[in-house]
């Protein structure tokens, strides 16, 4: 029933926030919102730019960010709060202290089980995106992409109330899950969490990729010679959510720490020789 009540709510809050209101009162809109989730907008377009909730939601940067060129450095795919990082132990991550979920689970079953296991004993990001943060994401490193998986699921919000409420809720919510390799043929995992509000999560790369939609079954999106450039636009949420980051064992060295505010195109992990 909770999870009925999530996807309505969604629905609903996705139709208000997509409504073109008249100029006036959109802008009061706009106003409200920037001011009750303390928005800054500083590196943005005008408060009166955006003819829709949404759009101020999905804004782009008005100058593209600098970052470091370094082939062996990960950036930040976006801006957020890292709520958790660390080792996975068992084929187990964090989603909050002492919360774990399963990696299997969380990847599905349509991630081979060798690819699995090459990440057990490897590191891991949880990227939390606030209401007020910036919305799109982006190419952390330059990489390969070889499948997607949009696994259909329930919407909870992922604010830390309801990470210790709700056990491995990555896994119960709606996702999608990239399987990304370094030019050294490093597997490494981004997934997308769904949450409350979160109408949509898009992709610049596949627009096939429908999620909030009448699906209950994970589909699989393959791709051949998909690569990507650092800093490159992925996609973006409507609305605020969760990334999580899963790198091969040994293969990268994290440079970031929990409990700390990042941006996008802050240096996040290096890789190893």
């Amino acid at each position: 029933m909770g999870s009925f009540k999530s996807s309505i709510a969604s629905s609903m809050f996705g139709k208000f926030a997509n409504c073109e209101f008249p100029t006036l009162l959109q802008n009061l809109i706009n106003r409200v919102y920037v001011k009750l989730m303390k928005v800054d907008l500083s590196d943005f377009e005008s408060i009166q730019s955006y003819k829709t909730l949404n759009a101020l939601f999905t804004r782009a940067l008005k100058t593209p960010r600098d970052f470091d060129k370094d082939e062996a450095i990960f950036i930040s795919p976006c801006d957020a709060f890292i709520s958790e990082s660390g080792k996975i132990k068992e084929a187990k991550a964090l989603q909050i202290k002492a919360h774990e979920y399963r990696v299997r689970e969380l990847l599905g079953t349509l991630v081979s089980k060798e690819c699995v296991e090459k990440i057990v004993e490897g590191d891991f990001l949880n990227f939390y995106l606030s209401p007020r943060d910036y919305h799109r994401y982006h190419v952390p490193i330059d990489m390969r992409i070889a499948k997607a998986v949009h696994i259909p699921g329930k919407l909870y919000p992922v604010n830390f109330t309801w990470l210790s409420k709700i056990p491995e809720l990555f896994v119960e919510n709606e996702r999608v899950v990239l399987e990304c390799y370094t030019k050294e043929e490093k597997v490494f995992y981004m997934v997308f969490v769904g949450a409350l509000n979160v109408g949509k999560m898009s992709f610049v790369f596949d627009a096939s990729i429908q999620t909030n939609a009448k699906k209950t079954q994970p589909q699989l999106y393959t791709y051949e010679n998909l690569y990507l450039k650092k800093s490159q636009e992925l996609g973006r949420f409507e609305m605020g959510s969760t990334i999580v980051m899963l790198f091969e064992k040994e293969s990268v060295e994290l440079t970031c720490t929990k409990d700390n505010s990042i941006r996008f195109c802050d240096t996040i992990a290096k890789k190893i020789n």
